[in-house]
């Protein structure tokens, strides 16, 4: 099954937008604001928290990026006028850093100006490893006007504890991921039992600094062993949260987490730009394509 799993990630892209739609549809909430609110509710009403992405990257002129800036701030009004438990993650290349530093600077400044109007926060996405610093400098810079901002540090990057030691203190609310994107390994870890351990120790030094670590992953292990930590530790609840890709299969896990009483918030992606997100989620993991199949398939 994972070789056909794999054949059939690889062919897909070659495949219509209509007939990739029901390997999407399971991991993306829909194409518009309306139907990601609706999803955003449905989330809510189970006990889960949401942050929510605008598909799209790499945006190549200021126009786009001030467009993407203002449904962003259309989307935070909506989730506030619904009175819901959701906040918004942002790609600097999707704001313009790829036109100019301060084009994206000014248009997360107006973000987290309209958030915080909203109550809301904002999650500054981490890209591929040449935009670090200038995604760490961006967070920087908000963090001298904002309260409502936080950064996101991969595991699998070498620079990655260094990172942590600079920013932390009680004032961070870091997400910690293992990183997505395809790095050299004079850049990250290739070792996937080197990248569980390099998490779980930065997600410890957050706590140990104060801060608020966002615990980004579907690795059993590593949830098992900080759900450990942080009762041997006697860590409050409030201090941290668990966060999901939204649709992914966790064999009940979150349910688990949910009823231990901790914060689950599920990462809800929607946009036009949803044809490109899916491809890469299915090449990163082929085995969507087997629960989606199971999904079509099963009985109610």
């Amino acid at each position: 099954m994972s070789l056909v799993n794999s054949a059939l990630s690889a062919i897909l892209p070659l495949f219509p937008r209509w007939m990739s739609k029901p390997f999407a549809k399971p991991y993306v909430a829909g194409e518009t604001i309306d139907e990601a609110i609706l999803h955003i509710k449905t989330l809510n009403e189970k006990g889960f928290a949401v942050t929510t992405d605008i598909l799209g990257e790499h945006v190549k002129t200021q126009d786009e990026a001030e467009h993407v800036t203002h449904s962003y701030i259309d989307l935070l009004h909506a989730i506030k006028a619904q009175n819901l438990d959701g906040h918004i993650s942002i790609k600097p290349t999707h704001l313009g850093i790829d036109v100019s530093y301060d084009v994206v600077r000014d248009n997360l400044f107006r973000l987290l100006e309209a958030a915080k109007t909203t109550g809301s926060f904002v999650r500054i996405d981490m890209e591929n490893s040449p935009y670090t610093d200038a995604s760490i400098k961006l967070y920087l810079e908000a963090k001298l006007r904002f309260e409502n901002v936080g950064p996101v540090i991969q595991a699998y990057l070498h620079r990655s504890p260094d990172d942590i030691s600079r920013l932390n203190n009680g004032k961070l609310n870091v997400r910690i991921c293992k990183g997505i994107y395809r790095e050299t390994e004079a850049v990250a870890y290739q070792d996937s039992q080197t990248i569980q351990n390099q998490f779980v120790e930065l997600v410890k030094e957050v706590f140990k600094g104060g801060g608020y670590p966002a615990i980004a992953t579907h690795d059993i292990f590593i949830i098992d062993e900080i759900e450990d930590w942080i009762e041997q530790n006697q860590i409050s609840n409030d201090r941290f949260e668990f966060q999901v890709l939204y649709g992914v299969p966790m064999s009940g896990k979150l349910t688990a987490l949910l009823n231990k009483g901790f914060k689950v918030r599920q990462y809800v992606p929607f946009g036009n730009d949803w044809f490109d997100y899916s491809i890469r989620r299915l090449k990163e993991n082929p085995k969507i394509i087997t629960y989606v199949f199971k999904n079509m398939f099963k009985k109610d």
